[in-house]
C-alpha cells in the first residue's frame, strides 16, 4: 500500500458489522424476489444505477445510507429505519442516563442584596 493511500474502509469494519450488512442485503434481495421485482425495476424505483442496487443486495458498506433507506421504502419497509435508534428503545442510553442522576437535588440560595 502506498504511504499516501488511506486504508480501506473495510479494514476498519468489525466482522460482525460486515456480516450484518451482508445479511441485510440478502434480506432485501429476498423481499424483492417475493414481490416479483427485478433488480432493474428496483434500481429504477429507487433512482439509482443497477450496479448500485446490486451493491445494496451485496451489503456493500460504501453504498449510501440513503440508497438502503430507499430500498426499504420501495419494498414497503419505510418505517423501521426511523425506529432503529429511538430514544425509548435505547436501553443502554437510558441506563447510563439513570446512573448519572444526582442522589439528591439542592436548591441554591440566592444572596439577597440590601
Amino acid at each position: 500500500m502506498n504511504a499516501y493511500m488511506k486504508p480501506s474502509f473495510h479494514a476498519f469494519m468489525p466482522p460482525a458489522v460486515r456480516r450484518s450488512l451482508a445479511k441485510f442485503g440478502q434480506d432485501l434481495g429476498n423481499a424483492r424476489r417475493r414481490r416479483h421485482l427485478t433488480m432493474a425495476m428496483m434500481a429504477e424505483r429507487m433512482g439509482v444505477a443497477p450496479s448500485t442496487y446490486r451493491r445494496v443486495e451485496q451489503g456493500d458498506p460504501t453504498v449510501t445510507m440513503g440508497a438502503y433507506a430507499m430500498a426499504l421504502f420501495v419494498l414497503g419497509f419505510g418505517g423501521p429505519l426511523g425506529d432503529l435508534v429511538d430514544a425509548r428503545r435505547d436501553d443502554v442510553g437510558l441506563q447510563l442516563e439513570e446512573e448519572r442522576l444526582p442522589k439528591r437535588v439542592r436548591i441554591r440560595k440566592i444572596p439577597t442584596s440590601l
